[in-house]
């Protein structure tokens, strides 16, 4: 990240504030009962600066492999990254998979921390989320990272005060390793969803002469996974490779879900979709 950037605060409608900054761009809303409370928003759009600023500062650390950071990070927010992508254990994941997630999770902490009674805090589709008692909130989800379409919405209510849903996949704007078009992860906050949203597109990955992928570094020179493989584009597969693909990303999700990393997940390749038990049970029936 290089700075300076021109940094942007707009009134949107609802009482949301919408906050950018280069590569950021987070819609914040945040509510005492159902009073919007639009200034706290346009206060916690200020915080965010400062938090990509801090993260900028440190972004070629947090471009390493995790088992290559040293142990004496002393930001909160480079060690919350740091400590989201050890959880979702890929070996080639570096912490600024969590990035956009932890800045959302920031972001809505502190609006929560100033008695606010609902927060939503939307960072490109990692979303961070804090409920008081009585409160709650829904969320659509996207079968295409890249398209506005709607596939379903989920509910999620103050049974917990934190959330965090989180999507990758391809023709997002962060480099996928796989081939589903989306996959979105339900977790206690949105470090860890943006972490393992991450890692469940990646496991996505069947090979394919209908896969077309080029260097990381390629597509971004800037990129933290330079020498690895990402996905540029997916032709027309057939259903058994779409039904690997699928299988391969719910495996992954699955086992970060008996670790206790995340609580579900959701995944669609070429218009097949799968999803885990507690994902489904949070549809809006």
């Amino acid at each position: 990240m290089k700075m300076p950037y021109e940094k942007a605060i707009r009134a949107l409608q609802d009482g949301a504030v919408m906050a950018e900054y280069g590569p950021m761009r987070l819609v914040i809303t945040a509510f005492v009962g159902r009073v919007a409370q639009q200034e706290m928003s346009r206060r916690a759009a200020q915080e965010s600066f400062g938090y990509l600023e801090r993260l900028a500062r440190l972004r070629g650390l947090l471009s390493k492999r995790f088992s290559k950071i040293p142990e004496d990070l002393d930001d909160p927010l480079a060690i919350q990254m740091v400590q989201s992508a050890v959880a979702v254990g890929d070996e080639d994941l570096t912490p600024m998979a969590a990035v956009a997630g932890t800045i959302s999770d920031a972001v809505a902490d502190f609006l929560f921390n100033c008695g606010m009674t609902k927060v939503v805090v939307d960072n490109g589709g990692d979303v961070a989320i804090r409920l008081k008692k009585g409160s709650s909130v829904t969320v659509g989800i996207r079968p295409e990272i890249g398209k506005q379409d709607i596939f379903d919405v989920i509910a999620l209510d103050s049974r917990a005060s934190s959330w965090g849903v989180s999507t990758s996949g391809l023709g997002g704007r962060s480099l996928t390793r796989g081939v589903a078009s989306a996959a979105t992860v339900i977790a206690r906050n949105a470090s860890l969803a943006d972490a393992a949203a991450t890692a469940i597109a990646n496991a996505s990955f069947v090979n394919d002469e209908h896969v077309i992928q080029r260097l990381a570094e390629e597509i971004d020179p800037e990129t933290d996974i330079a020498g690895v493989p990402v996905t540029v584009r997916v032709d027309p597969l057939s259903q058994e490779k779409t039904a690997d693909a699928l299988h391969r990303s719910m495996e992954k999700a699955d086992g970060l879900i008996k670790d206790g990393i995340i609580l579900g997940a959701f995944v669609a390749v070429q218009g097949k979709v799968a999803m885990t038990r507690f994902f489904e049970d949070c549809l809006v029936r």
